[in-house]
């Protein structure tokens, strides 16, 4: 890949059924980013499970078992390239039980590429409350994706026509929701009618919605703004996957969140508290001097083992190391419940997600019931919180927790909090008393 593009690690979100994965197939067909064969390959698979309709989406769902339920299980990585830059997509899944998965992709991203459906019965679904949709608007917003590119897909659906009406209805409803999660319509986002399986205004205008003005979706993404790179923080990594390779020894992967990671440098992993130097840094198989935000790497550290790193770990400079809090120490955070069949109190044990960590988290104190919409304080030390409230809460993990505070390293601080195979509620770490 040429390096002098911009690179953008993009997360696609949506509800089940809404067509992510297909969108993101053709998008990768038509940008150039699959071969023929594979593509070849795809279509007469898609035939023989007697599955015409799902051949884009092939591309994404790479394991048999999705293939056979038709649907997205783990994130999947694939690259494509626009004019200005190139792109890591990664398609989330919309599935509530892989929404634990969506959180890793989205935390990573630097926009989305939200999915609603034009037709009627699923659009009325995925926005609904308990729809996919609504939850990960929410998500992302908490998760800091700043822009979303919102895809309305199936314009061709016979129930919709092309038809301009209700590409307005759509985005009116959906203009509702992103402002309730706080993001502000006219900077940060853009909406594009599309087909993902005729493939309408992907790449190309489409001229059966000559009604419509602006960008493709292609043209929609290559236009995104590219986000500072933290470049001048401490170096904060958080460990995704650790591989035991052959020749290479033991080699952990991660997205470099802020600051720059540097071959020979001395570095430290939290919560571990190993220590050693970094001795390669390696990029879609290309070994590097030195590694920026943004950039997802492989590296090696001398005599590092197994036993000293696993996923959830923050690799950071030696000088000046990862904030851990303590099964003794804890982190007050404020959050927004999305949902809970009864209510939050004292006591209650969900798993905290933050980066690529999942550590149950004891609720010790609630400190303050807030106003959702304005942030004043309702109630102190409230009894309970439930669905729809926010509140600054305190949190106490059971094993030891790599984690920052927002303000200092908004990428390591911002938390989901599940249970029940559900997002309970979403924030950010406002303080932590190791």
């Amino acid at each position: 890949m040429p390096k002098e593009k911009d690179h953008m690690n993009i997360v696609v979100i949506g509800h089940i059924d809404n067509g992510k994965s297909t969108l993101m197939g053709h998008v990768l067909v038509a940008s150039g980013a699959v071969t023929d064969r594979e593509a070849r390959e795809m279509e007469k698979l898609a035939k023989d499970m007697d599955r015409e309709s799902f051949k884009f989406a092939y591309f994404m769902d790479r394991l048999a078992e999705e293939r056979k339920r038709g649907i997205t299980i783990d994130l999947a990585f694939r690259k494509f390239e626009t004019e200005h830059k190139y792109f890591t997509i990664i398609d989330a899944p919309g599935h509530q039980d892989f929404v634990k998965n969506m959180i890793t992709g989205a935390s990573q991203a630097d926009a989305a590429i939200l999915v609603f459906s034009a037709k009627t019965s699923e659009f009325a679904t995925a926005i609904g409350d308990t729809g996919q949709g609504r939850e990960h608007a929410f998500l992302a917003k908490t998760l800091g994706v700043k822009k979303i590119v919102l895809a309305v897909n199936k314009m061709d659906d016979t129930s919709v026509n092309y038809a301009e009406d209700r590409f307005k209805e759509v985005k009116s409803e959906v203009e509702k929701l992103l402002k309730v999660v706080g993001y502000n319509i006219e900077k940060d986002v853009t909406f594009v009618p599309v087909s993902a399986y005729v493939g309408d205004n992907l790449v190309k205008p489409s001229d059966k919605m000559k009604w419509f003005k602006g960008p493709t979706l292609i043209q929609a993404l290559d236009q995104l703004p590219m986000p500072e790179k933290p470049t001048g923080k401490p170096l904060r990594v958080p460990v995704q996957d650790v591989y035991k390779i052959k020749g290479a020894g033991v080699v952990p992967v991660g997205r470099i969140e802020t600051g720059v990671m540097t071959v020979g440098m001395k570095v430290f992993v939290a919560p571990s508290d190993f220590e050693g130097e970094l001795r390669s840094i390696e990029m879609h198989h290309e070994a590097l001097q030195k590694a920026e935000p943004g950039d997802n790497v492989g590296f090696n550290i001398r005599n590092l083992e197994m036993k000293n790193i696993y996923r959830g770990c923050v690799i950071s400079g030696a000088d000046s190391p990862t904030t851990v809090v303590t099964p003794t120490g804890t982190m007050s955070a404020q959050i927004i419940v999305i949902w809970h069949p009864t209510a939050l109190a004292i006591g209650y044990t969900p798993v905290v997600h933050c980066h690529t960590a999942q550590i149950a988290c004891k609720f010790v104190e609630l400190n303050k019931k807030l106003d959702g919409k304005t942030g004043q304080v309702l109630e102190d030390n409230p009894q309970f919180v439930k669905k729809g409230d926010a509140a600054i809460v305190k949190l106490q993990p059971i094993k030891k927790f790599p984690i920052e505070k927002y303000k200092d390293f908004p990428e390591l601080g911002r938390i989901a909090v599940r249970d029940m195979g559900r997002t309970v509620a979403v924030g950010v770490v406002l303080d932590i008393v190791k």
